[in-house]
């Protein structure tokens, strides 16, 4: 079983949600549907990014990770090399 960590980002405000969820697929329907108090004003949400974790342990280290100001800055830079492999990608 895996366990993952996951980031959304409003396309109302751009800001970023980030969750840990043993089911994904679920959890983001439920996100989508509005069932979480935390998120049911900034929808719609897109999945921007997600890590699967063999344990619940690191799944809950890796989000308090990804909460700090370092986590963002992380996320910040994937964010950019994915697009920028993603626009590149399209030229070959």
């Amino acid at each position: 079983m895996f366990f993952y960590t996951y980031v959304l980002q409003s396309k109302k405000d751009d800001q970023k949600y980030i969750g840990l969820s043993s089911n994904l697929k679920q959890r983001l329907e439920e996100h989508k549907q509005g069932k979480s108090l935390a998120t049911k004003f900034r929808l719609p949400f897109e999945l921007i990014y997600f890590e699967a974790c063999l344990n619940k342990t690191d799944a809950k280290r890796r989000e308090k990770y990804l909460k700090t100001t370092q986590g963002r800055r992380f996320l910040g830079l994937r964010l950019i090399e994915y697009k920028r492999t993603r626009a590149f990608g399209s030229e070959r």
